[in-house]
């Protein structure tokens, strides 16, 4: 993958956009930037979400700093991508062209295609020849690798995180940031620092977009939660939510945002969505629950028996590299530390589904980023199927031996 010290090949970026379309590419970043430009809170997620086209716009526009050990990695694969473009067949190139394009319309992200590039660097770094067969030869799974005389098929999957989530991450912040202003106005009335504890049985669903469809539900816990402090209540509930206002009382009320913020989820846990309204002297904190805990591994266990049967050919041994989207590091080291993912990917390899799989493999952007310990420590979190054929085969130890 190229070593992150290195500066990073401008011209290969040029590459890289020259293979969307240097009319497009502005396009797609000029949309990134107009739709992050309101809604502080989904503003911020979104530019994240985004941070890959980012980061290589900023490249390219030759930033008046070093760049981050984080925008290096990805101008290097962005740089992957260029040289694939030139090394595959015509028709690999042109359905790498249709990923790329894929990739800079509407809500998508280039961490699909980032994360094939990675996954290819990952085993040829292991001592694998890596060919892209889902490009080159139109096959179901993504890359072929062979090694000793060895072959395993690679199928690379992004899952979204949202979709093991009661409460979604982006329409909560949908939610604070509508209702932002209505708290400073009652904050202006009612000097003091409160807590709004909110439960949602029936979860909160949607995304950093207001096309999804979820408006309306958005705008029912909107007004209820303003009709709550209109009417100086406690507490209301329905169906659908159970609100409780309180004192803030925790002992960091009185510091900055990022402060509080942290002692609050200490306070909670991962699973809790916050929002921190300030308005003069006084502090609104909103603190959400689902009505179950949140199911994020058992739901990357389903994907995978959805696409086992579908992308593997059963033919040599199967590894999904499954790439976990919509998490942040403290997310994605409770899955760890919890062993959420390891249980959930060993029951899955117990599954009829599974009979084609040698090994599974989680990442997430703390790994492909480089953002965090875990990530300098491994490359990738593995679970090797023992009951396998193929799992003990020398040859293909580097790419499924499990890595806990």
């Amino acid at each position: 993958m190229g070593a992150d010290h290195l500066n990073p090949d401008l011209k290969a970026l040029d590459a890289f956009v020259a293979l969307i379309g240097e009319t497009r590419w502005r396009q797609r970043v000029a949309e990134i930037t107009r739709k992050s430009g309101h809604a502080p809170r989904a503003a911020k997620a979104l530019l994240q979400r985004h941070v890959s086209e980012l980061a290589i716009e900023g490249l390219r526009r030759r930033l008046n700093r070093e760049p981050t050990a984080a925008e290096r990695r990805v101008a290097a694969l962005a740089a992957d991508a260029a040289r694939l473009a030139e090394a595959l067949r015509p028709r690999g190139r042109e359905r790498l062209l249709e990923l790329l394009t894929a990739s800079t319309r509407d809500q998508a992200t280039l961490i699909p295609l980032l994360h094939l590039l990675r996954t290819a660097a990952l085993q040829r770094a292991r001592g694998f020849s890596v060919q892209f067969a889902g490009l080159e030869d139109d096959a179901h799974f993504d890359l072929l690798i062979t090694r000793g005389g060895a072959e395993a098929e690679v199928a690379c999957d992004v899952i979204s995180a949202e979709e093991g989530r009661g409460v979604h991450r982006g329409a909560w912040f949908r939610l604070a940031d509508r209702i932002d202003p209505d708290l400073q106005t009652w904050l202006s009335a009612h000097p003091g620092r409160y807590l709004l504890k909110m439960t949602l049985p029936q979860g909160l669903r949607g995304t950093l977009h207001e096309q999804d469809g979820e408006g309306a539900c958005l705008a029912r816990l909107h007004e209820q939660i303003r009709g709550m402090l209109a009417d100086r209540q406690r507490s209301a509930q329905d169906p659908a939510v159970v609100l409780r206002l309180d004192p803030l009382l925790l002992a960091a009320a009185q510091a900055d945002e990022l402060g509080l913020l942290s002692s609050l989820r200490r306070e909670f846990g991962p699973e809790a969505h916050l929002s921190v309204t300030a308005g003069g002297d006084g502090v609104f904190v909103m603190a959400a629950r689902a009505g179950r805990e949140d199911e994020i591994a058992t739901a990357i266990k389903r994907r995978m028996a959805q696409i086992a049967p579908a992308r593997l050919s059963g033919a040599r041994p199967g590894i999904l590299a499954m790439f976990v989207e919509d998490t942040d590091r403290g997310e994605w080291r409770h899955l760890r530390d919890r062993l959420d993912l390891e249980g959930e990917a060993r029951q899955f390899l117990t599954l009829p589904e599974a009979r084609p799989v040698v090994a599974v493999s989680y990442t997430s952007r703390a790994e492909l980023f480089g953002v965090s310990v875990e990530a300098a420590e491994e490359a990738d979190l593995r679970f090797r199927n023992p009951s396998h054929p193929a799992a003990r085969t020398p040859a293909l130890a580097p790419a499924v031996l499990s890595s806990t």
